[in-house]
């Protein structure tokens, strides 16, 4: 059960809008419909994307712009090299929604050039099937879409679940990410915030809390199955094995090792500070 005190820790993370009763007036005014973009990289007919739109349907204006086929390990990829086509789709009842012939960033681009011309007030991708905790972010093509919003100024926020069975409850996921997605609502966030949200697969009443973590040291140490097909040419299978080099009790993994919901807040500023202090020490003249 998530309890309030466990929830605060997610509060305390980041601060609270402190303004006028005036301005608060005026806040809430323009909360009270803030316009949502979900995406994902499931395709916009996977269970994970229908949950999530169920989740937070009646906190705001809610627009989907989703890749009509899957795109899972698509990372940042965008396309440059074909046309992208948009078509209008019924998926979500009443809901605005379209599919893109592109990638999950190509989707958030589109959208806010072509469909809302403007930029949301937040963006929220998923829920994914399968953990994007750890290394996986970097592969994520869910959490690219985050990052992609994030780029473009637009506080944003992708939902992953523990479990890659087509026909997983995604019950303690609706909860999960409604509750994130409240708490991003009624908090003054920056506007290149991402958070990366994994929610282990278990009943919503085995759900611990949230744990603000940092992302582990942990990845697929890979391995290539070698085939042959009937023509006699050979062919691979990228497999391997989820290895965690990481024993910290403040991880992603650790997090949702213990059956709590992990929240890391990660950017697109890919820069080594600490290496850059010392080779500014070292190298320049």
């Amino acid at each position: 059960m998530v309890t309030r005190e466990k929830t605060n820790i997610f509060a305390g993370y980041m601060s609270t809008a402190k303004s006028k009763p005036a301005a608060k007036k005026a806040a809430t005014i323009k909360r009270d419909k803030p316009v949502i973009l979900i995406t994902n990289d499931d395709c916009y007919t996977a269970p994970g994307i229908i949950n999530l739109v169920e989740a937070v349907k009646d906190l705001g204006k809610i627009v989907v712009v989703a890749p009509d086929r899957p795109q899972s390990g698509m990372g940042h990829a965008i396309t440059i090299g074909q046309p992208l086509r948009l078509h209008r789709v019924h998926t979500f009842g009443d809901i605005e929604a379209y599919s893109c012939g592109g990638t999950p960033v190509d989707c958030v681009k589109i959208a806010v050039d072509k469909v809302l011309h403007r930029k949301p007030d937040l963006c929220l991708s998923g829920i994914n099937h399968g953990a994007n905790h750890s290394i996986n972010v970097i592969y994520s093509g869910t959490m690219s879409a985050a990052v992609e919003a994030a780029i473009e100024s637009i506080p944003s926020a992708g939902f992953s679940l523990t479990d890659f069975n087509i026909e997983a409850d995604f019950t303690g996921a609706r909860y999960a990410a409604r509750m994130v997605v409240e708490k991003m609502l009624a908090t003054k966030m920056d506007k290149h915030t991402v958070l990366n949200v994994n929610i282990p697969s278990v009943p919503k009443e085995l759900l611990k809390g949230i744990r603000i973590c940092r992302q582990a040291y942990a990845k697929y140490e890979e391995d290539f199955l070698e085939r042959t097909d009937p023509h006699g040419r050979r062919y691979y299978w990228l497999t391997g094995e989820f290895v965690n080099f990481d024993k910290g009790k403040d991880t992603d993994v650790w997090a949702l090792d213990h059956k709590y919901v992990s929240v890391v807040p990660v950017q697109f500023d890919l820069t080594n500070y600490a290496l850059k202090t010392k080779l500014e020490k070292l190298w320049q003249s």
